[in-house]
């Protein structure tokens, strides 16, 4: 079998009632993101309150691979969620590298 990674923007939308059990739960989400930060799993991840919406990037083998890792956030159960493939995904960290003339 092939291994090959893609990436997956993940649309979280936020309950209309942030109840007190959700926001208990959101120092173990952190604690989970960064875990999955550390594993490569996430390469991206950004909240905006105002829109009550919570985006990721995630890098998986396909979109059922990403379903399992969304399940382990402990947030997911509260919030609708959106998977789409990406075509590509670029970000200043993986642009070319500059050359310097010294």
């Amino acid at each position: 079998m092939i291994n090959t990674e893609y990436h997956y923007m993940v649309d979280f939308q936020l309950p209309d009632n942030i109840t007190t059990e959700f926001m208990d739960l959101v120092p173990y989400q952190r604690m989970v993101v960064n875990k999955l930060f550390e594993e490569g799993k996430i390469v991206s991840y950004a909240l905006s309150l105002e829109n009550s919406k919570l985006w990721g990037i995630f890098s998986a083998n396909s979109e059922l691979e990403v379903m399992d890792i969304i399940s382990d956030l402990p947030l997911t159960p509260f919030m609708k969620v959106d998977i789409c493939l990406l075509t590509f995904y670029n970000d200043s960290k993986t642009s070319t590298p500059k050359f310097s003339l010294n």
